[in-house]
């Protein structure tokens, strides 16, 4: 399978790319590119991967990431339906880091959107209300001429880099990882695993992915990730577990089950290896830390 490169580059008279999607779902890719994207979500909800980050969305929500995190927007599984009328929408707006030149953000005056660009290779959910303004602007770039779309993105960047509710969502130290050489011949591997980790993965079909057999997978997994393939995939099915629970939609049996794993004292055993606590522990935590704030 080949990496998931998407070529998002603009066309010639555009520095930058605007986009209402709308569509029976979003596609199930995981995926990366050299654009940064900011994605507003008008409607959908699921679940979405952005770089070693796993969490629900739904409308409103407002993602900016950076230059190749690999990510996905993964709609509920009613979406998917045969009979289905529902549809995810969603603005996207794609531009390079330099698509005003390439000396432009090393101005002093440029300081906070330079900040705001760095912080993004982390992927971040903005929660602040600046969102409203930002939502009006966005709006507007559907009807705006050349310069006033320019201008636009500009003062989106500015309220974006001012606001200061938001959070970080992927960690420091994945993107270094996905960059190494030997892990992006796992490419495959890992897009794989995102789209499937819910159901029973075979180790001889995954090692297929890569053309190896099943014990050479295992010793190349290991050496390139230091963990080996079930410790991964049981990582990726606990913190959506954790999601779940967060939610509190479910009990925590079904949590088990929706998560991938089979039995559930597996699925405690796993938690409790990788969280350093039960789920019901981790409920009350949760539960008691939102009535604290």
């Amino acid at each position: 399978m080949k990496p998931y490169f998407i070529d998002k580059s603009n066309l010639s008279n555009r520095s930058f790319s605007f986009d209402y999607h709308k569509l029976p779902h979003y596609l199930k890719v995981w995926h990366y590119h050299p654009e940064l994207e900011l994605v507003i979500q008008k409607k959908s909800i699921g679940t979405r991967f952005i770089g070693d980050n796993i969490s629900k969305y739904k409308p409103g929500e407002m993602i900016l990431l950076g230059k190749n995190l690999p990510h996905m927007w993964l709609c509920d599984d009613v979406y998917f339906e045969k009979d289905s009328k529902l549809t995810a929408e969603a603005y996207v707006i794609h531009f390079r880091e330099d698509f005003a030149g390439k000396e432009f953000f090393q101005m002093p005056e440029m300081a906070a959107i330079k900040g705001l660009l760095t912080r993004s290779v982390q992927g971040i959910n903005f929660l602040g209300k600046s969102k409203e303004l930002i939502f009006d602007l966005i709006k507007k770039l559907e009807q705006s001429d050349d310069f006033e779309r320019v201008i636009n993105l500009m003062n989106i960047l500015k309220l974006l880099a001012e606001e200061t509710d938001y959070e970080l969502l992927s960690s420091e130290g994945f993107l270094n990882d996905f960059k190494q050489t030997d892990k992006r011949q796992l490419d495959g591997v890992y897009h794989f695993v995102m789209q499937n980790f819910t159901k029973q993965i075979k180790l001889d079909e995954i090692a297929g992915i890569v053309n190896m057999t099943a014990s050479s997978f295992s010793r190349y997994f290991k050496r390139i990730n230091s963990k080996t393939f079930s410790q991964y995939v049981s990582e990726i099915r606990v913190g959506y577990a954790c999601r779940l629970l967060i939610e509190n939609k479910y009990q925590i049996a079904r949590v088990c089950y929706e998560s991938g794993f089979n039995n559930l004292s597996n699925f405690n055993r796993q938690f409790k290896s990788i969280m350093k606590c039960s789920p019901s522990e981790y409920v009350r935590k949760h539960v008691s830390n939102k009535l604290s704030k």
